[in-house]
């Protein structure tokens, strides 16, 4: 699945967010309006993981999403 997607659908997705990263709150997902650099900030914060592994986490959860 591409970011396009997932930006234009944003409130659809915010249930499998919240499952992948329950850390961010639904007000911390709907700031973050589909904005995938704001997205992968946000898990760095919440999680005090690097910018390389938040992309990577993105980036496999993208894979997995049917």
């Amino acid at each position: 699945m591409d970011w396009n997607r997932i930006e234009g659908n944003w409130k659809q997705f915010k249930g499998k967010i919240k499952e992948k990263w329950g850390e961010l709150t639904d007000d911390d997902i709907d700031r973050l309006e589909g904005n995938r650099e704001q997205f992968e900030g946000k898990i760095q914060e919440k999680y005090g993981i690097g910018k390389d592994q938040a992309k990577r986490n993105v980036d496999d959860w993208l894979k997995n999403l049917q």
